[in-house]
C-alpha cells in the first residue's frame, strides 16, 4: 500500500477568524516541521512586498508554523542542486531569502512571532524580522548549521545580530548550540515565555492590544525603529570571500552527512 502523499508546502495569510484587523501567516510544510523551501522563501517575500499599501486596514500579523511547531530550519533535502558552488550560494542567499526577510522587515504592519517548538535556521532568522516573539517553555532557537559545514550567510547574520547581539549570535553559530526558551529570554530573543499551551492565545491577545491603537502611529513607530536599529552594509568582495566555502568539501560532506542520516566528517577544508 502506497504512503499517502504529503500536503504541498505553503505559506499562507489570512484574515483571524475573530479580530478584525488582524491576519495569521501561516509557513507549512507538512512531514518536514515547518522546514522553509525555496518556494516558501519566495512566498514570504510576494506576501510582505507592498503589504502595508495593499491593505491599509491590517492593523497586526501574527506569524506562526502550521501544526504547533515554528519552523524547523531550511528544507536541507533542496540544498545538492544549489549549495555547492558559490555563485548559486549566493544567489540563494542573496536573491531568495535575504530579500523575503528585508520584505518582513521593512513591512510597517506590526507582526508578532507565535513560536512553539523549534525556532531553528531559517525559522530563527524569520523571528526576529518580527517586531514581537513570544515562545513556549518548550521551544528551541538556533542555527546548528557549523554540523552541516557552511556558515550563516551575511544578510541573514544582520538580522539575528540586530536582534539577539553579536554574543549570542557568536555562541549560536560556533558552537551549533540551541538556546532554551528561558535562556532565549534573558537574551532578547523573545519577550516572554509562556506555557506551551498560553502561546496561541497570548499571540492572539498581543494582536488584539496593538490593533485597538492607532495604526498610523504603530506603522510611524516601526519606521522610526527602523532608523535607529544598526545598519549593515557590505561590500561585493566581502560577499565573495563569505561564499568561497560553498565548494569545499566540508560543505558537501556536512549536507551529505545530514541526508544519510550519520555524522559528518570534517577535514578542515
Amino acid at each position: 500500500m502506497n504512503a499517502p502523499a504529503l500536503a504541498a508546502s505553503a505559506v499562507r495569510l489570512e484574515p483571524h477568524a475573530t479580530l478584525s484587523g488582524v491576519a495569521v501567516l501561516t509557513l507549512s510544510n507538512p512531514g518536514k516541521l515547518n522546514a522553509v523551501n525555496v518556494a516558501m522563501w519566495r512566498e514570504l517575500r510576494q506576501i510582505f512586498e507592498g503589504l502595508d499599501a495593499r491593505e491599509p486596514d491590517l492593523r497586526c500579523v501574527i506569524v506562526r508554523g502550521e501544526g504547533g511547531t515554528f519552523v524547523s530550519g531550511g528544507d536541507i533535502e533542496e540544498f545538492p542542486a544549489f549549495r555547492f558552488a558559490p555563485e548559486t550560494v549566493r544567489d540563494f542567499h542573496e536573491n531568495i531569502v535575504a530579500p523575503a526577510l528585508d520584505a518582513m522587515y521593512r513591512c510597517d504592519i506590526p507582526l508578532v512571532a507565535q513560536i512553539e517548538r523549534a525556532c531553528v535556521g531559517g525559522g530563527l532568522e524569520i523571528a526576529c524580522q518580527c517586531d514581537i516573539r513570544i515562545a513556549g517553555r518548550s521551544s528551541r532557537f538556533g542555527a546548528p548549521i557549523a554540523r552541516l559545514g557552511f556558515p550563516m550567510a551575511i544578510d541573514e547574520l544582520a538580522g539575528v545580530a540586530r536582534v539577539a547581539g553579536l554574543a549570542t549570535a557568536a555562541e549560536i553559530l560556533l558552537e551549533a548550540r540551541l538556546l532554551e526558551a528561558e535562556v532565549a529570554l534573558q537574551r532578547g530573543l523573545v519577550q516572554r515565555v509562556m506555557p506551551d499551551e498560553e502561546v496561541a492565545p497570548e499571540a492572539e491577545a498581543t494582536a488584539r492590544r496593538i490593533a485597538a491603537g492607532a495604526p498610523r502611529a504603530a506603522r510611524l513607530n516601526k519606521q522610526a525603529l527602523r532608523l535607529v536599529a544598526p545598519q549593515f552594509c557590505f561590500s561585493e568582495a566581502q560577499r565573495q570571500q563569505l561564499a568561497a566555502y560553498a565548494s569545499g568539501p566540508d560543505h558537501r560532506e556536512g549536507i551529505a552527512a545530514f541526508i544519510e542520516k550519520r555524522p559528518p566528517k570534517f577535514t578542515g577544508a
